[in-house]
């Protein structure tokens, strides 16, 4: 009875700051919490007549088709090459980038760029992919600088080898500026005696960075190296979807791709899809729990309690 009276006098005391945060709640409640009924339609046959409560139940025969369908396990195991191609080439890019900030000398300058780097992140991959796919158009203007320089012009979204190096780089221009702004408030927030003691002992500016700067923002890598295996099987698909013709759309076809065209080209068999779904994030909450687990063990940190 003390705890629940202490626990509603809390709760009192902070009323204002639940008030704020009922808006959020309300909105979760509604669109995240409540639809998740539909997850049963992965064991029904769905009928649009009967609604998802009276489809028939089947069992995991949803989960049977998936399984036995060969493309399913090619478009698999291209998402997480992929995926995993992207945490190794872009992951490591705003932490770079972030250190290459904090390194800059004159406010003025680091803002600008700052700017520069971070804006593309506010601009929708069906805007930016049209920049793209005219800049790297045959008769594009990549392919004129290369011709006058006596080169042959290149197909670059015609290339199913190229098709993935240029998700990789136009992954990073868009996102690494806005993604660098966390490791630029964890270097930040680094006590500056660390500094002044590596410089008294003759630290370089390399070594600064080395010995100071990345052991002081490990816990904030590892926390984003965690959330971003934690959806390893969702990214993607925006930037595939936009930027993909096809030419190289079994280079670059995912999970993602899949779904959409199961659920919206291939007759709409929502059960199915919706099994693909349910398939897909539970391998992202374990590679979750088993990457936050990992976490804990090296760093002490982690983003399950």
């Amino acid at each position: 009875a003390k705890k629940g009276s202490k626990l509603l006098r809390e709760v009192y005391a902070s009323r204002y700051l639940y008030l704020l945060m009922l808006p959020a709640l309300v909105l979760y409640v509604i669109f995240c919490y409540i639809p998740m009924y539909g997850i049963t339609l992965a064991f029904k046959e769905y009928n649009a007549a009967l609604g998802i409560m009276g489809s028939p139940w089947v069992g995991f025969s949803n989960f049977e088709s998936l399984f036995t369908d060969s493309y399913f396990w090619y478009v698999l195991w291209n998402t997480i090459k992929i995926n995993f191609g992207r945490l190794i080439f872009n992951f490591p890019v705003p932490i770079i980038l972030a250190i290459l900030f904090n390194e800059l000398r004159g406010a003025k300058r680091k803002k600008i760029l700052q700017t520069v780097y971070t804006f593309p992140h506010f601009i929708s991959w069906v805007i930016l992919s049209g920049i793209i796919i005219n800049f790297l158009d045959f008769s594009g203007p990549l392919n004129a600088v290369m011709s006058a320089l006596g080169f042959e012009r290149v197909t670059f979204l015609g290339e199913e080898k190229a098709f993935v190096p240029i998700l990789y780089i136009t992954a990073s221009w868009k996102d690494a500026g806005y993604s660098s702004i966390i490791y630029l408030a964890a270097i930040t927030g680094i006590n500056a005696e660390l500094y002044e003691a590596a410089e008294i002992d003759g630290a370089s500016r390399i070594q600064k960075i080395w010995h100071v700067t990345l052991p002081c923002i490990r816990g904030t890598i590892l926390i984003l190296l965690t959330l971003d295996v934690g959806k390893i099987l969702n990214q993607g698909f925006d930037q595939i979807f936009n930027l993909s013709n096809p030419v190289v759309q079994t280079a670059g076809d995912i999970l993602d791709t899949y779904l959409y065209r199961v659920t919206f080209i291939s007759g709409g068999d929502f059960s199915f899809s919706t099994a693909i779904g349910l398939f897909k994030n539970l391998i992202n909450v374990s590679l979750l729990v088993v990457v936050d687990k990992i976490s804990r063990k090296l760093e002490g940190v982690g983003i399950l309690s």
